[in-house]
């Protein structure tokens, strides 16, 4: 469990890792009202993130994912069992949840508010959650540190995830810290202003960009057909 960046007072964060997977969850909330939600919780790590969620003293108001993933199954399901929470997810990615959500919605959890921004490219229902705030944003797979996520299945369009990258997440101040749904070499954020300038597929022209995401050759994730 890492508690990494100086957020305001009120304000926790924490950030989970799943080995397996390499996928990270979120933990945020508000001290105040002691509202929380946690982001891309994996099922084999839910009672560890709800034990979390107790000993902070904080209530889990919402189980929420940046899409439907195809590497591992999400913990939403067991997360409102254990605590009573509401499921969410993008009214696009066709996957079932309490809350449908789309662009320009917020989620707010006690004073604070995740602003959902459309990032498709990966997947259809693929969104970023700002936190204008704090100055985060939690882009699931659309962006990793120094990459992105793949275009070859499940809806992907390698054309649609550089436009949304670019005019979406890009467009947000240099200074904001980026938090990925996975990272595969220990690395745990990165900002807007870094990406911009080193991620090695994004600062391509678009051409280039969808040539290189054509020829990745990458195996399908084991989890896929469950």
């Amino acid at each position: 469990m890492i508690d990494q960046i100086p957020f305001t007072k009120d304000f926790i964060f924490r950030q989970f890792f799943d080995s397996t997977s390499c996928t990270y969850t979120y933990l945020l909330a508000d001290t105040t009202t002691k509202e929380a939600l946690l982001i891309d919780p994996v099922i084999e790590h839910a009672k560890r993130d709800f034990q979390a969620v107790q000993e902070l003293n904080l209530t889990l108001k919402y189980a929420i994912n940046t899409h439907m993933h195809a590497d591992h199954i999400t913990g939403t399901g067991e997360l409102k069992k254990l605590s009573g929470c509401k499921s969410i997810i993008s009214r696009a990615s066709g996957a079932k949840a309490d809350i449908f959500i789309d662009e320009t919605d917020e989620i707010q959890f006690g004073r604070h508010k995740l602003k959902v921004f459309a990032t498709p490219g990966h997947t259809n229902g693929c969104v970023t959650y700002y936190l204008p705030e704090q100055g985060a944003a939690f882009t699931g797979d659309a962006l990793l540190i120094r990459g992105c996520g793949r275009t070859d299945f499940q809806e992907g369009n390698s054309t649609t995830l550089y436009n949304s990258v670019h005019q979406k997440i890009f467009t947000l101040p240099d200074a904001t810290k980026l938090y990925p749904a996975h990272d595969y070499k220990g690395l745990t954020s990165t900002s807007v202003e870094e990406e911009k300038r080193l991620n090695p597929r994004l600062t391509k022209r678009l051409e280039e960009f969808v040539e290189i995401m054509d020829n990745l050759n990458l195996a399908y994730p084991k989890m896929i057909g469950k």
